[in-house]
């Protein structure tokens, strides 16, 4: 059950980002098992939940973004009832490596109108150039000065 309340944290976690197509593909082949049909039905769900995240109003975002892990960890849930012994095994360890992809330390990743960076970024402008950055959710203030507080 842990195992499957990660993988549908894993699934909201990417959708939307620059690792969503690969992640999309490979969550459609595990919970496929090999038919073709069920793999083109889960990329069509997977699709509706990027879609889902994607349109919801900031005042919804939530609530919708913990319906969708929900649903995923459902889907998850019975998957791993339905498969025993080594098939169960299997889909354990794609399952697992899926979270762990998804979840690693450092990972960056951008929806459709960003650029991730896994490190400094410096923009700067050289003859006559102008430069720009667009930074979101960024609050900038000064430090307050060492010393006994002035008044």
């Amino acid at each position: 059950m842990t195992l499957a309340t990660a993988g549908g944290t894993a699934v909201v976690q990417a959708a939307g980002t620059q690792a969503w197509e690969s992640f999309r593909v490979r969550v459609a082949r595990l919970l496929g098992r090999g038919d073709g049909e069920r793999e083109r039905a889960e990329l069509e769900r997977l699709d509706r939940t990027a879609g889902a995240l994607e349109a919801q109003p900031s005042a919804e975002a939530e609530r919708v973004r913990l319906r969708q892990e929900a649903s995923w960890q459902t889907r998850f849930e019975a998957v791993l009832e339905d498969v025993a012994g080594a098939e169960r095994e299997r889909v354990v360890a794609e399952l697992r490596a899926l979270v762990q992809e998804q979840a690693a330390p450092g990972a960056v990743s951008a929806g459709s109108h960003g650029v991730a960076v896994g490190g400094n970024v410096e923009v700067r402008a050289d003859h006559g150039s102008v430069a720009a950055l667009r930074v979101g959710d960024v609050t900038l203030g000064n430090p307050s000065q060492p010393g006994p507080p002035q008044g």
